[in-house]
């Protein structure tokens, strides 16, 4: 009878990466589930000092403002201020801004108006588009 040679395996000196990927990808999905959560909010530029003036050469600005009842206006320009809900007016400052993309939009609320609604407004705007929005304040005296 003739004996078998056993062959000798070569070892393999490569480390298996395929467990790393799947953690990987594990904590690819967890990362992309909890990003929407984690960046809620609204955006706004807020100066790190004083407030400046507007420059001249600027295009008018669209004010949309919030009195100290909750009533909201919108004033583009020279025209009078309307007033609006908030869908008819995230409407016209989207049409607005279709005519002259280069107006700032400026939010004005009243000093007695709730925090609640200027963020709708804010969050409104944000929601209809507008790229950035500006908060107006009146000088110190």
């Amino acid at each position: 009878m003739q004996g078998y040679k056993r062959r000798r395996r070569k070892s393999v000196a490569e480390i298996n990466v395929v467990p790393y990927i799947d953690v990987m990808l594990v904590l690819l999905i967890i990362f992309m589930a909890t990003a929407p959560v984690i960046t809620q909010g609204v955006n706004v530029d807020l100066p790190q000092a004083e407030a400046e003036m507007m420059p001249e050469d600027s295009d008018k600005p669209i004010v949309a403002s919030v009195d100290a009842a909750g009533v909201y206006y919108l004033d583009i320009g020279d025209s009078e201020s309307h007033i609006m809900d908030l869908l008819t007016l995230s409407e016209a400052v989207m049409s607005q801004l279709q005519v002259t993309p280069k107006s700032p939009v400026v939010v004005q609320g009243d000093a007695q108006v709730p925090y609640d609604a200027v963020i709708k407004l804010m969050a409104t705007l944000k929601a209809a588009g507008v790229p950035s929005v500006g908060l107006m304040t009146q000088p110190e005296s």
